[in-house]
């Protein structure tokens, strides 16, 4: 599976997938140590990382595992792991939230903010909004959006994130806006500073 987490401080300006190389764990000993785990910055201040959904955790997938499962890029990791979100937990559904902003969700709301990734998802609401989609993702389960052409409920989630994203704690993921338009996401709203 794919899980989409904050890397804090970053703003990457596009949605070009890099990978993020090595991270540092801390043993229950007390000791670190640097592991490769398949981790990717995407964009804003989010990265995604490649997980095996175990039933009290995940577990985060090596490039041994990428190998094992004959995986050669990203683009064929990213769309297995999303055909198996949609296969455990449900295609994302839409319900409206709050003074017109909508809210995206699965069967599981640890992994809600994961359907930003879901292309074909952001692609069919774009059809119902060509003006583009104002998207955001401030913690594991909050993803919402609403119409660029609906002013007020734009603007109550540029009021809004800052909050959200930092009340969500341990779970929180993004403080940017995003927008969805012609297929691809840019930058609405930058990170706020940490």
């Amino acid at each position: 599976m794919v899980v989409v987490r904050e890397t804090v401080g970053a703003n990457k300006p596009d949605e070009i997938l890099v990978p993020s190389g090595k991270a540092v764990a801390k043993l229950p000993d007390g000791r670190e140590v640097e592991v490769r785990q398949e981790s990717w910055e995407f964009i804003g201040d989010m990265h995604i990382r490649f997980v095996f959904d175990q039933p009290q955790t995940m577990i985060g997938a090596t490039p041994a595992d990428f190998e094992r499962l004959k995986l050669t890029n990203v683009d064929q990791a990213l769309e297995l792991a999303l055909a198996n979100v949609r296969r455990v937990y449900g295609k994302p559904v839409a319900s409206p939230w709050t003074a017109g902003v909508m809210a995206v969700h699965g069967q599981s709301p640890d992994l809600d903010s994961t359907y930003i990734l879901d292309r074909d998802f952001w692609r069919s609401q774009h059809k119902e909004h060509p003006e583009g989609l104002v998207v955001a993702v401030p913690k594991r389960g909050g993803l919402l959006y609403a119409p660029l052409s609906d002013g007020a409920a734009v603007d109550g989630l540029k009021r809004g994130i800052g909050a959200l994203h930092a009340s969500s704690g341990q779970l929180r993921v993004s403080s940017a806006l995003y927008l969805f338009k012609d297929d691809k996401w840019s930058i609405f709203q930058s990170p706020t500073a940490q």
